[in-house]
């Protein structure tokens, strides 16, 4: 079927670690395989999305980049279209997106560079939004059905609380 990988441009280490978190934890529970991201080098992040996946299983791979243009040339090597979430796009039901693919997605200003080197430019809504939301939304249409081997923790669906098991003892808690 081919890979997904996201790609955030621009991290501000103080300013954007929330929001970093967020796109990496929705890019790695709908299935992508590898986050990464430009701008500041921010090594506690990186230790926080590899506990994750550590925790959590799956094979999720997260690195910095000092250059999109690399990730951009990385992706296309191996087959990737790479489609840019932004507000001005073409509707993302419209542009066909499917596997393999790398979604970029914007923090400070996004240089007109990325508009033009994009394969296409997708947008869930042409009005203001949150990268984060995009990206979640996108990355769900995709319907990919990530498998998470390897899990310490597992949580099984429960509609009158929580039900969390260690995955390798088989024991839950409520």
């Amino acid at each position: 079927m081919g890979f997904v990988w996201v790609l955030r441009l621009g991290h501000r280490r103080e300013r954007d670690k929330r929001l970093t978190t967020h796109c990496a934890l929705i890019a790695r529970a709908f299935g992508a395989a590898r986050f990464y991201y430009t701008g500041e080098r921010d090594e506690s992040f990186e230790k926080s999305a590899a506990s994750v996946a550590k925790r959590w299983g799956g094979k999720f791979k997260v690195a910095h980049s000092a250059s999109w243009r690399k990730v951009f040339t990385a992706a296309r090597a191996k087959g990737a279209r790479v489609v840019h979430l932004t507000m001005y796009g073409e509707p993302f039901e419209s542009a066909a997106l499917k596997p393999p693919l790398l979604l970029v997605v914007g923090g400070e200003k996004v240089h007109w560079e990325v508009y033009k080197e994009a394969d296409g430019n997708a947008s869930v809504t042409n009005q203001p939004h949150s990268e984060a939301g995009a990206l979640a939304v996108v990355m769900h249409s995709l319907g990919l059905k990530p498998v998470f081997s390897g899990a310490k923790i597992r949580v099984e669906s429960n509609p009158r609380g929580k039900t969390v098991f260690n995955a390798r003892k088989g024991k839950g808690r409520r």
